[in-house]
């Protein structure tokens, strides 16, 4: 089986996707990579195969030419998010918006072409799509391919398309005229024959690599996985092995943060090193250059590095501050951490993950959804930290959502379902 994934131009998109890819390599079956010129060099660390696709961006600059001139509506009074309230205003409103900032981020319209003529002429059996990427599905329709989503995190598509198909309902009208996606991709879609129609915008079924308590919207045929973490080509330092003399933190801003030159608001190192100085902790802050305000004063018990793999020093740790990544997240699932989520705020970041995550992860007891980034200050964060080091609930809390995680299928295990769904979904190109 020749299997082709189309990722995002996100080292933390590709690295979700990387151990299914390989999980499927290791099996015996052909695998490649589509992605942004960008992130070519990325795959190859990876041990895959890339096909570069679209012309090369300017990816902050894009993010910051894509944020709306007026935000999105969020909950009254306050109150912290949970995924089911979204949308809270016009979901059709929504959907345009953010179908502005897919097209200018993830779907130039020469990806497209550069896609379908791969397919053409690799003939994949299996398109395997990141849901910000929109040009897997008239690839595979292309060559009569099956074609399925691959989420990050939380469903933010389906559940936009979800409102949406409501109120098209509720107001008698059709998606004709109405339906932004449409309106942007049937021509496309047109120019390689093929049609365009809500399967090829959710996929003939979704790979949904989150815990079964991460909230999704319902109707959309999903096939969980275990995200088994994969943090990309490093070496850990020796001390990350060492018992540390203290309890361990560990402040992470994500790779995503990084590579999107961190629009938006996000947790600031200011508030979490005043939040941590006179606490009895070590922390390990894993930021770059770039991330750490210029004269800010770092604390004694604080040590600042570039980058540690989360699967070595998470371990180690008592528990994570992080924004909400999927990378993050998975780590600490995995290794039985508690964690203390601080979303960014974001125009779109809501649809992607983070508050998902955050209200799941503290409705299960296994840590707390501290604040937005706009809300934290450092007396909550001291608060909220140290809550959850001296309460041995969020520990057990973290324990038994890691048990459920390791039962859910492995990449390894999700092979032979992915096979049986190819050969029930390939249709005559």
């Amino acid at each position: 089986m020749r299997v082709l994934f189309v990722t995002a131009p996100f080292r933390s998109h590709l690295y979700v996707q990387t151990p299914l890819a390989w999980a499927l390599r290791t099996a015996g079956h052909e695998v490649r990579v589509a992605c942004s010129p960008r992130l070519t060099e990325d795959v190859v660390r990876t041990g895959l195969t890339p096909v570069p696709i679209g012309e090369e961006v300017d990816l902050g600059d894009l993010m910051a030419r894509s944020e709306p001139e007026r935000a999105p509506a969020a909950p009254a009074g306050g109150r912290k998010s949970h995924q089911s309230d979204y949308p809270l205003g016009d979901p059709t409103a929504e959907l345009a918006s953010n179908a502005a900032g897919w097209r200018t981020l993830f779907n130039p319209d020469s990806s497209f072409d550069d896609l379908v003529a791969f397919a053409e002429l690799w003939r994949p059996d299996l398109v395997v799509s990141d849901t910000f990427v929109l040009s897997g599905a008239p690839a595979a329709r292309r060559v009569g391919a099956a074609h399925a989503r691959m989420l990050f995190g939380a469903d933010g598509l389906g559940q936009l398309r979800t409102a949406c198909r409501a109120q098209w309902r509720a107001q008698g009208s059709d998606w004709d005229g109405v339906d932004p996606l449409r309106e942007w991709l049937e021509p496309v879609f047109g120019r390689f024959g093929v049609e365009f129609d809500e399967e090829a915008v959710l996929g003939q079924w979704t790979v949904f690599p989150m815990p079964t308590w991460v909230w999704r919207p319902a109707g959309i045929p999903y096939v969980p996985m275990r995200h088994v973490p994969f943090n990309g080509p490093s070496a850990t330092p020796s001390w990350v092995y060492r018992r540390p003399e203290r309890r361990r933190v560990c402040f992470t801003l994500g790779l995503a943060h990084r590579e999107g030159r961190g629009h938006g608001v996000s947790a600031s190192p200011r508030e979490v090193f005043e939040a941590i100085a006179d606490l009895d902790v070590e922390v390990v802050a894993t930021l770059a250059p770039g991330q750490l305000p210029p004269g800010l004063r770092v604390p004694d018990n604080v040590r600042v590095v570039d980058f540690v793999p989360l699967n070595d020093l998470l371990p180690t740790c008592a528990a994570v501050i992080h924004s909400g990544g999927a990378g993050a997240f998975a780590a600490a699932v995995e290794h039985a951490v508690p964690q203390l989520i601080v979303p960014n705020v974001y125009w779109s970041e809501k649809w992607w993950g983070p508050v998902a995550m955050a209200s799941g992860l503290e409705e299960q007891g296994a840590g707390r959804y501290v604040a937005d980034a706009d809300g934290l200050t450092g007396e909550l964060l001291r608060s909220e930290l140290r809550r959850v080091l001296e309460d041995p609930a969020f520990r057990e809390g973290a324990a038994r959502v890691s048990a459920q995680s390791a039962a859910l299928p492995s990449p390894h295990d999700l092979v032979p379902v992915l096979e049986g769904l190819t050969a029930k979904h390939r249709y005559p190109a």
